[in-house]
This record gives C-alpha cells, sequence and structure tokens, in this order.
C-alpha cells in the first residue's frame, strides 16, 4: 500500500510564510495608487458595500471595490493559475523549460487580438476590454486544438515530443500572421498589439475576473487530485504505467484542463511571461520534487509574484503604468539564471 505524504516542516513553513506575505501584499495592493487612501479606508469601503454603512465616500468605495480589489484579486488568480500550469506541464512532458505558453496558445491569443485591434473592433479598448478578451481566448483555444490535430497518434495518444513541436510550429505560424496584422494594419496597430501582449491586469473587473477565478479553482482541483499521479511520470512512461497509472487518460485530461485554464488567464491579462516557467523550478529547489509539496506552493508563491508585480508596474514611474510582463521578465530572468546556477553546483 501507498504511504500518505506527510508534509515536511520546511513546506510547511515556506508555506505558511508565503500565505501570510501573500495576504499582507494583496492588502498592500489594494491600498496603493494614484488615489491616496488608508488601510482603514479601505476596510470600511469593503464593509460599506457589504452592507455596514460606515461613512466612506462613493468615490472611495468605488475606487476600492470596483478597481482595485479586482485587480489586486486577479493579478493573484493570473500568479496562482500560470505556477500550476507551468508546473503540470513541466511534469507531463519531461521537458524543464516548458511553461503554459508551450503549447502556442499564447501565439494564438497574439492573433486574435490582433484581429481585432488591426481592424478598429477593438479601438479604445485596453487589455481587460470583452472584444480583446473573446478574441484571444477564441485565438488561443483554435491554435490549441490545431496543436493537439498534429499532435495526436492514430491511436488517440498525446506524446511530450510530438506535442511540443506542434505547439512550436502553430505558434510560429500565428506569429507570422500577426506580424502581416500588424504590417498591414493602420497606424496605432503594432502599439495596441505590443500593449496587449505584453499584460496587464488593470483592465480587471468583477465580471470578467469571475470566470478566469471559477476556471482557475477548478484546475487547482483536479491538479491537486493527480498530485501523486503526476510523480510517476518522473520515472518514465513504462516505469508510470507499471505504477498502475492510465498514460493516455491523465495526459487528456490534465493537458485538456491546464491548456483552458491558461487560455482564460491569457484573455484575462494578455500573455505574463516567465511565471510558469521559474516558479516551478522555485519551488522544487525549496521543497523537493513531490508534486503534492510542489504544487500547493506554487500556487501562493506565483500569486505573490504577480502581485507584487504588479504593484511594482502601476508604482515605480509617477506618471506612466508599465506592462505587467515587462516586470515579471525583469524578475523571471536573473531568478530563472540564478536557480540554474544553483543546480549546477549540485
Amino acid at each position: 500500500m501507498r504511504k500518505r505524504v506527510r508534509p515536511a516542516p520546511s513546506f510547511m513553513l515556506w508555506t505558511g510564510g508565503l500565505l501570510a506575505a501573500l495576504l499582507v501584499s494583496m492588502a498592500f495592493g489594494v491600498v496603493i495608487g494614484s488615489a491616496d487612501l488608508s488601510l482603514r479606508t479601505v476596510f470600511d469601503a469593503i464593509l460599506g458595500r457589504l452592507g455596514s454603512g460606515s461613512g466612506v465616500n462613493v468615490l472611495d468605495e468605488h475606487i476600492v471595490v470596483d478597481l482595485r480589489l479586482p485587480r489586486v484579486v486577479g493579478a493573484a488568480v493570473v500568479g496562482a493559475g500560470l505556477a500550476v500550469c507551468g508546473a503540470v506541464l513541466q511534469s507531463l512532458t519531461g521537458n524543464q523549460l516548458a511553461d503554459p505558453y508551450i503549447l502556442g496558445m499564447s501565439g494564438g491569443a497574439a492573433l486574435g487580438a490582433s484581429v481585432v485591434l488591426s481592424t478598429g473592433l477593438g479601438l479604445g479598448i485596453m487589455s481587460g476590454g470583452p472584444v480583446v478578451s473573446v478574441a484571444a481566448f477564441i485565438g488561443a483555444m483554435a491554435a490549441l486544438l490545431l496543436v493537439f490535430a498534429i499532435a495526436v497518434t492514430r491511436g488517440g495518444a498525446l506524446l511530450p515530443g510530438r506535442l511540443i513541436l506542434a505547439g512550436v510550429a502553430v505558434g510560429q505560424l500565428a506569429a507570422a500572421l500577426s506580424s502581416g496584422l500588424i504590417y498591414f494594419g493602420p497606424h496605432g496597430t503594432a502599439e495596441r498589439v505590443m500593449f496587449w501582449s505584453l499584460g496587464s491586469v488593470a483592465g480587471v473587473r468583477w465580471n470578467t475576473l469571475a470566470l478566469s477565478a471559477a476556471v482557475t479553482g477548478v484546475t487547482v482541483v483536479v491538479v491537486l487530485f493527480y498530485a501523486r499521479t503526476l510523480d510517476t511520470f518522473a520515472f518514465g512512461e513504462r516505469a508510470a504505467a507499471g505504477l498502475g497509472t492510465d498514460i493516455s487518460r491523465t495526459r487528456w485530461i490534465l493537458y485538456a484542463l491546464v491548456s483552458l485554464c491558461t487560455a482564460v488567464l491569457v484573455a484575462m491579462s494578455g500573455i505574463i511571461g516567465f511565471v510558469g516557467l521559474v516558479i516551478p523550478h522555485a519551488v522544487r529547489f525549496l521543497v523537493g520534487p513531490l508534486h503534492a509539496r510542489v504544487l500547493p506552493l506554487a500556487i501562493v508563491m506565483g500569486a505573490l509574484i504577480v502581485v507584487w508585480s504588479d504593484i511594482v508596474a502601476r508604482s515605480l514611474l509617477p506618471a506612466r503604468e508599465l506592462p505587467l510582463g515587462l516586470v515579471t521578465s525583469a524578475i523571471g530572468v536573473p531568478a530563472f539564471i540564478w536557480l540554474l546556477r544553483q543546480k549546477g553546483t549540485e
């Protein structure tokens, strides 16, 4: 019989500490901004919206509840979702460079957004606008279906090597088509597409956040259920099958689920790089390879990193907001190099 994995003290300490840091950071993220608000004002505004009138004016309540709070929660959802999807794809494919966009969905999403922005349908709509988001989601899902159609074998199996190569090919095709739309599009198309592709949660509102949070929540629950199954993939397909893992069924379920989650998150926030690549490696460095520890800690750490990246993006420059993907890349590249050098010394 399999023995239940007991959480290591270091795992409990890291998870508790990062979870506490996440909650504090989210509160700080709601407070900070162009409008000077205190923590007391934030709590009073939330209580006022819940019906416990506390004397906060309507403008402050609108800023806190309708603008900043969904933005901060959206950043946490995006970070958690991308981190857990990256961890799963790295395990399923056996590729340490795998991230949530490896199956060509970032290129497909960018193509969908480019179609809208180059035709004028998305003029005046920021990255969280409904037209651009729907187009990006459709593009991401279309790219994913094409990748599956190319990669699936006659026996219905999804082989990691074929899947990655198909993802690269479809992503390159989508990038070429996007470049064509930008080149032949009206003046300003390149700037609008670039702004969207670099990512932002500035346009996140409760109505758009609800679907993303629900899909991410379902993904997290299912992935945690498969945590011990994912451990078997570390020994190779034959060993995993010998341990009772249904390889084909597991791959189809997890590939489909994490791909859907990634597509929804890309549609809401654009393309935010390095979170799904670096966070799983950082977590494995801290608590080891067991997915019962890697996945929960990756969720918390991913959320924390993106929340702080968003805070930096909107507060570093006084009169201009930086793209979220630019900040995560600036953090992720040095972190990835450091982790690579640390592993090289082991």
